[in-house]
């Protein structure tokens, strides 16, 4: 039996993350077995351990320790809104603005019927379940503004739009602090279709 290699094992297994080509796998690995032996393990510590622990809540499908997750359990959110999102770090990133005190769902997702992802895959079925609790009053969509992203948005829509829901979705518009002449033109078209009264 051939003997594993320790280093190109470690390379290959960095290879995994997103955006993690051959080269800069090496550098890591290189990196860490060199210059941060500590951190080496400190990273192989903190892996095994979400491994082990980290599982989806069972309300918003988000990462959680815990069965309900500490979003889900906070009396403090409003649960008249639900806001859907494509993942977690999409979650993370509106609860970094402050100014979303609703509760979430996580598709862990988006429709993309080429890669083989339909509607069971992002638990649609578990979406409308929970959009349809009696307490949910409105539901924000809040997927990305990619084709899969739309696509995602409109087949929830048409799955709640008889339901007596509102149902709103995120502004597109121009960032803030940014000059016309640099922003692409489907921001601009949007911007404008999207305007309202100052």
């Amino acid at each position: 039996m051939a003997e594993v290699n320790a280093l190109d094992a470690l390379i290959q297994a960095l290879r995994r993350l997103p955006g993690v080509g051959v080269k800069s796998a090496q550098r890591m690995a290189f990196h860490l077995l060199q210059h941060d032996r500590a951190g080496a393990q400190l990273l192989s510590r903190a892996l095994q351990l979400a491994a082990e622990s980290v599982q989806h809540c069972e309300r918003c499908h988000t990462f959680a320790q815990t069965v309900i997750c500490s979003t889900c359990l906070d009396p403090r959110r409003d649960a008249t809104k639900l806001c859907v999102v494509e993942t977690p770090a999409d979650q993370a990133a509106l609860e970094r603005t402050g100014a979303y005190k609703g509760l979430y769902f996580v598709l862990m997702g988006k429709l993309s019927p080429l890669d083989g992802v339909g509607p069971k895959e992002i638990g649609l079925r578990s979406l409308f379940e929970r959009a349809c609790d009696g307490v949910v009053q409105e539901v924000i969509l809040a997927t990305n503004f990619t084709a899969e992203g739309e696509a995602t948005a409109h087949v929830i829509r048409q799955g709640l739009s008889a339901r007596g829901l509102q149902l709103t979705r995120l502004a597109r518009g121009v960032p803030v602090g940014s000059e016309l002449e640099y922003v692409d033109l489907g921001t601009i078209a949007h911007a404008l279709a999207d305007r309202r009264e100052s």
